[in-house]
């Protein structure tokens, strides 16, 4: 059943009022990367979501799965998680190897209403997730962040704190951190620094990323 865009933001209101800004979690042995794939700006048609599992801290992958399915939800900006979390939650059923944490390629509470991709996921499944983006949605840097690496500083959306700024690599564009669910963001700030190597995006998400693009593409069945 297709819900109306007016309808959905209702329900973002209602699903992040449930998010856990603490940390759930003691060890950390898999994290998983999850990214979809589709047309730009396609309205209708098939949507590739990948999964890939990583062992941390060694980063080595141990599984991935994808799954496709059709979408009929607009594409909507603020929105994106109605057409991206049913194929993801779905590729997520279908791994043997249960992830500790999730980062999502997308946002997580820096977003309008505070349920970006990351924060949809992890309220819908209890997973902890981290939001890990590429782009600004909403909010401005604190200041002017230093070129090295590992340097960040705070997103700011209505005086207050929604995300982190990151620098991943020496010199090169950052990536937007922020709460999905059941983390803190110093936290998330650390992991996916700490999954970063010689790539501007961490490992999980940079996996996803190649392998959903690589499934529809190459048209994989699920």
């Amino acid at each position: 059943m297709i819900i109306s865009p007016k309808e959905a933001i209702k329900l973002q209101k209602e699903l992040a009022d449930k998010i856990i800004e603490q940390n759930m979690f003691e060890k950390i042995d898999y994290i998983a990367g999850v990214d979809v794939s589709q047309p730009a700006f396609m309205q209708q048609g098939i949507l590739y979501a990948a999964v890939c599992i990583l062992s941390f801290p060694e980063l080595e992958l141990v599984e991935q799965v994808h799954h496709f399915q059709e979408t009929d939800f607009p594409y909507i900006p603020g929105l994106l998680a109605f057409r991206e979390a049913p194929v993801i939650i779905n590729a997520l059923e279908k791994v043997k190897t249960k992830p500790d944490i999730i980062i999502a390629d997308g946002h997580g509470i820096s977003h309008p209403r505070k349920l970006g991709i990351a924060s949809h996921i992890g309220v819908l499944t209890g997973h902890i997730t981290i939001g890990c983006a590429k782009s600004i949605l909403v909010g401005k840097p604190e200041k002017e962040l230093p070129p090295k690496k590992g340097s960040y500083v705070p997103l700011i959306y209505h005086n207050k704190i929604i995300g982190n700024v990151l620098r991943t690599k020496d010199k090169v564009n950052p990536v937007y951190v922020s709460i999905g669910n059941k983390i803190t963001l110093d936290k998330a700030t650390e992991i996916v620094l700490a999954c970063t190597t010689k790539y501007r995006l961490p490992e999980p998400t940079r996996l996803a990323h190649q392998y959903a693009n690589y499934a529809r593409k190459n048209n994989l069945k699920s």
